[in-house]
């Protein structure tokens, strides 16, 4: 036998790859070098990516802070920089941020004309708490809705948070709140009990009947012996006070927090085999989108008072609520539809295969799979509504642009502009970004692609 061997009964020790292969130099090399054409829109990408920052870094940071007038701005940075232009003056932020944040609320409860810089003697809860509660009221009442491993008995902060939060804002008594609850007790309990004693549609009807009773009959009686009995209110604040930062999430967070069931009914109906519910599904959905959600504003604003009944007061916030709800609703109705539209039609037939009813099939099976289809433009339309909010503007609510307009024709800060809008794209920009990154980790989290 030969003593050449010819295969090789050791491994050879790994070599360590190249660095230009891996690491940063890797990477950039894979990414952004690995053309001609790819490395020529890099380098024109860095030089543009440069020009922009050379302006707008030194104007940031190279600011004022500290004056009371945009004159005075000018003056310290001319003291500070000389002739050169381009600084920005955020004083008017530190002098203004907490109207920008807030409007006129008042920001103590039980001293409505008590300022943030003169508290009242007898002040022992910090300013704004109201607004601030229900801010933070409102982020453990999604928790257990966001995330599967919040503790569940934080559901019951999500059930009352509908009724506490307009307390909170508006004040009141707060058996105003409790009896709309107690509506929808009922409403939920005929519901649940009533198909075992009266069928499916009679308990349908009875509950919404019940519901309705109580709120306009009943309701009128019980809730003003119960607040005599026990007197426990906060001191109203009026919609016109409502304004800033605050309003902008407050319209936001009830169109976002409606429109989506709603168009989830809306999209179910379009696809309904019954040509009446199919109809009226059709002609709302197409309505609503083919209409500028400004005009919409404006019959909130103006319209709808004509078709109301002489003496009706009907809250300018709530109408406002419910033109950006049924607008958003329309829009989510045809992401749904999507959605439902994605699913191979044998998740129906499986569903029929099962035994399940119309609902059961919806509930268990089609619409969990529709819903995470849609997700990217479900949380879409939620971030245009979000934005869209600052169009009540228009309609005279002091929204963070409409507070923007109030300080700049103030003589002190007559002629700035750029550092106010920066501010508001700044808290738009972190709400809308934080949207975006749970909606692309719930997609991660829910694999919502084919794979």
């Amino acid at each position: 036998m030969s003593e050449h061997q010819f295969v090789r009964t050791e491994m050879l020790p790994e070599k360590t790859p190249p660095a230009s292969e891996v690491g940063v130099i890797g990477w950039m090399r894979a990414n952004l070098f690995s053309g001609w054409l790819n490395s020529i829109l890099t380098i024109l990408s860095l030089l543009f990516i440069y020009y922009i920052l050379s302006g707008i870094v030194p104007w940031t940071f190279q600011s004022v802070w500290d004056a009371g007038s945009l004159s005075e701005c000018r003056e310290i940075a001319k003291a500070t920089w000389g002739e050169s232009h381009g600084h920005a003056c955020w004083a008017v932020i530190k002098d203004r941020w907490l109207q920008l944040l807030y409007g006129f609320y008042p920001p103590y409860p039980f001293a409505p004309d008590a300022t943030v810089t003169e508290p009242p003697a007898e002040a022992w809860l910090p300013s704004y708490f109201r607004p601030n509660l229900a801010l933070v009221l409102l982020f453990v009442a999604l928790a257990p809705v966001l995330f599967d491993k919040a503790p569940r008995p934080l559901l019951v902060v999500t059930v009352a948070y509908p009724f506490l939060m307009p307390w909170l804002m508006w004040g009141g008594s707060i058996w105003v709140p409790v009896s709309a609850a107690i509506g929808f007790v009922i409403l939920f309990a005929v519901l649940k009990y009533g198909p075992s004693v009266m069928g499916s549609l009679a308990s349908v009807i009875v509950s919404v009947l019940a519901a309705l009773l109580w709120w306009m009959v009943l309701s009128g009686f019980v809730t003003p012996i119960l607040a005599d009995l026990i007197p426990i209110a906060l001191p109203e604040v009026q919609s016109r006070e409502f304004g800033g930062f605050m309003l902008a999430v407050l319209l936001g967070v009830v169109a976002i927090g409606l429109s989506l069931p709603i168009g989830v009914v809306l999209a179910l109906g379009r696809r309904s085999d019954l040509l009446i519910v199919k109809s009226l599904c059709v002609g709302f959905i197409e309505t609503i989108r083919g209409v500028p959600l400004i005009t919409l504003l404006f019959v909130a604003s103006v319209l709808l008072n004509y078709f109301l009944p002489p003496g009706t007061d009907f809250d300018i916030i709530v109408r406002v609520m419910i033109m950006v709800t049924i607008f958003a609703s329309a829009y989510n109705a045809e992401v749904v539809r999507g959605g439902l539209a994605a699913l191979p039609k044998g998740q129906y037939e499986g569903a029929d295969s099962l035994g399940l009813n119309y609902w059961q099939a919806q509930r268990l099976i089609i619409m969990p799979q529709a819903l995470k289809i849609a997700i990217p433009g479900i949380v879409s339309t939620f971030i245009g509504v979000f934005k869209d909010t600052t169009l009540v503007s228009i309609i005279g609510l002091l929204d963070p642009i409409g507070l923007s307009q109030g300080i700049r024709s103030n003589a002190e800060w007559n002629g700035i502009y750029w550092e106010l809008f920066a501010f508001i794209a700044l808290l738009f920009f972190i709400f809308c970004f934080g949207m975006s990154r749970y909606s692309m980790w719930l997609e991660r989290k829910l694999q919502t692609g084919h794979r």
